[in-house]
């Protein structure tokens, strides 16, 4: 007996319908496909519930001929291809001739048309492959195609459909490329009753681009416009500072028809290298025309690839113009004098053969006045003859901020330093310690009077005659006074380190060394190598070498994980804005709530642009913007569905855009912060990138490598 089964009718269109129809946005690139072949200048696209339940095309193109509306809908029927010679040479979008027969056998399909050459319209609606009615209609030249209810009899293929959010962002997706494919058509996109996209259709890429990616992205661009051999390049391409942080900008169309060449992205990116940074990538909009002969377009379902019987004339088509653009269209802003400055009058102006002209113009400018040198003042000197004594002199009777100080009242005890008794800096801070004496507490102002009284008694026991500087600077060396009260008791002279020892504990950039006794174990930082790792002694034995970057990343991705969303954050003073394109854009406002999580606060502020009100506190305000563009990008490219696995991409890039960079300087308050908080968290070992934070190197190990052991 045998086993194969010829399969019925209806369930081998099924079956087919499924290679065709994917999702509501494969449905409108079909019929928006056959209205443009129709010779349409005026098509319009509405969708409710992301296409699922509700799709209309229309268009004002030639219309079908009643006697041809059945025929449409069968299997392999088309008026684009006749003989096996036509498929050489495929200048249309659509050619299979099985959009229609897919479409009519999934949903609930009607369609009004009528022939530029007919009287009166036609109304044809069939649902899953069967004809329901067809009737006449009184309708303009064109054609209009409404599909409800996508998948109603295939209810195990409507649970693959996502969200109506995502559905109907990527039929706006589509629109955009459709757009964008042909300028010379007018296109209105309705979604859910609002109007999102229309164009003029005056025939300018530069409209359509504007119309998709809106103003400041159209201002950015440089146009492009080579030919080498039989391929042509046309387009707009971005400048170097605008460039991205993924390749969702980057639109390529052959002979009219939106595809994914990966030679066109290698010839782009190549054109660009050296001119953008690493990890940044151009954004350009080229069309491509090249001959039939030497492209396949019936390589994928979709009709989304094509195949090269050579690639090299294309890549270096595209790399030459890219290249040839750049060089023309991003020049450097050169500086130009104003007509009435001084430079460009001694210009026009020669002393020698013009003497005349010279003077003439010196008479008629008012003269300056000169500018007199700045005159030393000059001290002055107090009669030297003694005044008789007054006893009124030493009354205070003014404010004690305005008492004059003079050296014959100022004490040895009253300065902290002996050496610079005469300095107005020491008789300052001897009156700012008088002041200070009410302040103290009872016991150290005892401490205190008892060393003004040794001073005084020293100085009383000295012989009455006029003192020197020399003689003050030998006493006070012989005799060294204590002048400050600290906090604590004071503290023995053996206790106090040797000069020797502290400066050994300095660095270059007089940061003292932060040796703090932690627990039991004890770090000494040593130094930093290349302003990117930090040397630090541990217990006395080991020599730490830690990437301060993949470090310090690493704890802050540990702390946004740990936390998820309730972080500290910076809220930031003016709302910061960022313009995204369509497709990062829709996917962004579709999930907020991963960017609440990593303590963004993100709202949607309308046409393409998202506000952000607050941002973790370890992002610097000028990472904001581009973090939430990249984060975008990521999430409108669906590389990764699981949702944890998103948010960890979130905190890496969080986390590696607020870490301490590579190559910039640090203090050392921040790299021991960086190795104490490793050395309390030994699980720490790779940074969220996988490369490794500290490498261990022992004494043993260094002392057997110089021959000691």
């Amino acid at each position: 007996m045998g086993v194969i089964n010829v399969l019925d009718k209806h369930i081998a269109e099924l079956i087919a319908a499924g290679e065709v129809v994917e999702r509501p946005s494969s449905v409108i690139k079909e019929l928006v496909e056959n209205s443009i072949d129709a010779g349409a200048k005026n098509i319009t696209v509405e969708i409710k519930n992301g296409g699922t339940t509700f799709m209309r095309v229309a268009d004002d193109g030639c219309g079908i001929y009643r006697d041809d509306i059945k025929k449409a809908f069968l299997r392999h029927a088309t008026s684009k291809v006749k003989t096996a010679n036509d498929l050489d040479s495929i200048a249309t979008l659509g050619f299979r001739g099985e959009a229609l027969a897919s479409i009519s056998a999934v949903s609930r399909l009607q369609v009004i048309t009528k022939n530029e050459n007919e009287e009166i319209g036609s109304c044809y609606e069939i649902e899953g492959g069967d004809e329901i009615s067809l009737e006449e209609a009184g309708c303009p030249t064109g054609t209009t195609f409404v599909i409800r209810d996508l998948f109603y009899n295939i209810p195990a293929r409507s649970k693959f459909l996502k969200k109506d959010v995502a559905e109907g962002n990527a039929v706006s997706a589509l629109m955009d490329k459709i757009v964008l494919s042909h300028p010379e058509v007018a296109f209105t996109f309705i979604r859910d009753g609002k109007q999102v996209l229309r164009t003029f259709g005056d025939g300018k890429l530069l409209s359509a681009i504007y119309s998709v990616f809106g103003k400041d992205f159209a201002k950015g661009l440089i146009p492009v416009d080579y030919t080498l051999d039989s391929v042509t390049v046309k387009g707009y391409i971005s400048k170097p500072i605008n460039s991205r942080p993924n390749r969702n900008m980057q639109n390529f169309f052959i002979n009219g028809r939106f595809v994914k060449t990966r030679t066109g992205m290698a010839a782009l990116e190549e054109a660009y290298k050296g001119s953008i940074m690493v990890g940044k990538f151009p954004s350009a909009v080229l069309q491509l025309t090249v001959p039939y002969e030497i492209i396949d377009v019936n390589v994928h379902p979709a009709k989304i690839e094509v195949r090269f019987i050579n690639e090299r004339p294309v890549f270096d088509a595209i790399y030459h113009a890219v290249k040839t653009a750049l060089q023309q269209g991003d020049e450097r802003k050169q500086v130009h004098f104003k007509e009435n400055t001084a430079f460009n009058e001694i210009k026009k102006v020669n002393p020698f053969n013009n003497a005349q002209a010279v003077f003439a113009k010196a008479e008629n400018t008012p003269a300056e006045k000169p500018i007199k040198p700045i005159e030393r003042i000059k001290p002055v000197l107090k009669n030297s003859e003694p005044k008789p004594y007054n006893p009124f002199d030493e009354l205070d009777l003014k404010d004690e901020k305005t008492k004059p100080v003079s050296i014959d009242n100022l004490k040895m005890s009253d300065s902290s330093n002996p050496f610079d008794i005469y300095s107005k800096q020491a008789i300052k801070r001897n009156s700012e310690l008088e002041n200070k004496k009410a302040e103290f507490s009872k016991q150290k102002l005892e401490k205190a009077e008892q060393l003004i009284l040794k001073a005084t008694q020293q100085e009383e026991s000295l012989p009455n005659q006029e003192i020197t500087v020399d003689d003050l600077t030998a006493e006070s060396m012989e005799t060294p006074i204590e002048t400050e009260v600290s906090k604590e008791e004071v503290k023995p002279l053996e206790d106090v380190k040797p000069l020797k020892e502290i400066s050994e504990n300095k660095t270059d950039n007089n940061d003292s060394l932060t040796e703090l006794p932690k627990e039991q174990t004890k770090l000494r930082f040593l130094g930093e190598a290349f302003n990117t790792y930090i040397i630090v002694e541990k217990n006395d034995n080991e020599v730490l070498i830690i990437d301060k970057h993949a470090a310090h990343e690493r704890i802050i991705y540990e702390k946004l994980k740990a936390d998820s969303g309730s972080a500290n954050v910076q809220y930031l003073l003016t709302p910061i804005t960022v313009t995204l394109d369509k497709i990062d854009y829709d996917a962004a406002v579709s999930n907020l709530d991963m960017f609440a999580k990593c303590s963004f606060d993100v709202e949607d502020f309308g046409n393409g642009t998202l506000l952000v009100r607050s941002a973790p506190q370890y992002l610097a305000a000028t990472e904001i913007a581009d973090c939430i563009t990249e984060m975008s990008g990521y999430i409108a490219s669906g590389k990764k569905d699981i949702y944890t696995e998103k948010m960890d991409w979130f905190y890496h890039n969080v986390s590696c855009r607020s870490a301490i960079k590579a190559g910039n300087k640090s203090t050392v308050q921040e790299l021991m912060d960086i190795a104490w908080t490793l050395e309390k968290n030994p699980q720490i070992k790779y940074c969220p990138h996988g490369r490794p934070i500290c490498i261990v190197m022992t004494k043993y190990e260094i002392e057997k490598q110089f021959g000691r052991l």
